[in-house]
C-alpha cells in the first residue's frame, strides 16, 4: 500500500446546529440508525460526544468520551477500557466493552464545527513536519506521539485529532493527541490517545 499524506485539518464554528450526515465536531450526533449513546464504565453516565466522521459508502463514526473539562475518568485513552467508544452506523456493532442506551441527545464537548479547506488549517506539526491533526483514508498513516499502538492488522485510521487544535477543550492528557480507527470489515471502532 502506498503511504500518502495527510491533509492538515482544522474546524470552523457553523451559524447553528448541523443536521447533516457530515464530518463535524462537537454538537449533537446525526444518526443514522437507532441512536447508541455510550455510557462511561466508571460512573453509568452518558459519555461526552466530541464528533462524527463521514466514512464513505453512506456510513459514519461517531467519537465518545467519559469525563470532561471538570470531571476526570480514568481509562479514557486506552482503547478497549469503556471509557471512550467510535459507534458506527449504519451495520457496525458495538463491542462487548461499550454500553450504549437508546438516548438521541447527550453532553457534547461543544458547539457545532465543521472541518475547513486544507489551505485555511494552520495546526501544529510534529519534528517530520507530519500534521497532528487530520482525516484518515487510504493509505494514511497515524502520526504517533508516543509510540505505534495500532488497535490491530488491517484497522485504518478515521481520524487524528490533537487536543491543542481542536474547537473545545478535551482530556487528552498534556498537549494529546487522539486516534480513531475503524476495524478491517468497516463494522467496529476503536479510539485512544497518546500525550507528551
Amino acid at each position: 500500500m502506498t503511504v500518502s499524506e495527510p491533509v492538515p485539518l482544522a474546524f470552523v464554528p457553523t451559524a447553528g446546529a448541523v443536521r447533516e450526515a457530515v464530518t463535524k465536531a462537537g454538537g449533537q450526533p446525526v444518526w443514522l440508525a437507532e441512536p447508541q449513546w455510550p455510557l462511561s464504565r466508571a460512573t453509568g453516565e452518558p459519555m461526552e460526544f466530541l464528533g462524527q466522521f463521514a466514512l464513505g459508502g453512506g456510513r459514519l463514526a461517531y467519537l465518545f468520551m467519559s469525563g470532561d473539562e471538570d470531571d476526570f475518568v480514568d481509562g479514557t485513552y486506552e482503547p478497549e477500557a469503556g471509557e471512550n467508544a467510535l459507534v458506527i452506523q449504519p451495520g457496525g456493532r458495538i463491542p462487548d466493552f461499550v454500553t450504549v442506551d437508546g438516548r438521541a441527545e447527550g453532553p457534547s464537548a461543544g458547539a457545532d464545527h465543521l472541518p475547513c479547506a486544507a489551505e485555511e488549517a494552520d495546526g501544529e506539526e510534529g519534528d517530520d513536519g507530519r500534521p497532528f491533526q487530520f482525516l484518515g483514508g487510504p493509505g494514511i498513516e497515524p502520526n504517533w506521539l508516543q509510540g505505534e499502538e495500532q488497535p490491530g492488522d488491517g484497522w485504518r485510521l478515521v481520524a487524528q485529532l490533537d487536543s491543542c487544535d481542536l474547537p473545545f477543550d478535551v482530556n487528552f492528557g498534556d498537549a494529546g493527541v487522539g486516534y480513531a480507527f475503524v476495524s478491517p470489515d468497516g463494522k467496529e471502532g476503536r479510539f485512544l490517545w497518546q500525550c507528551c
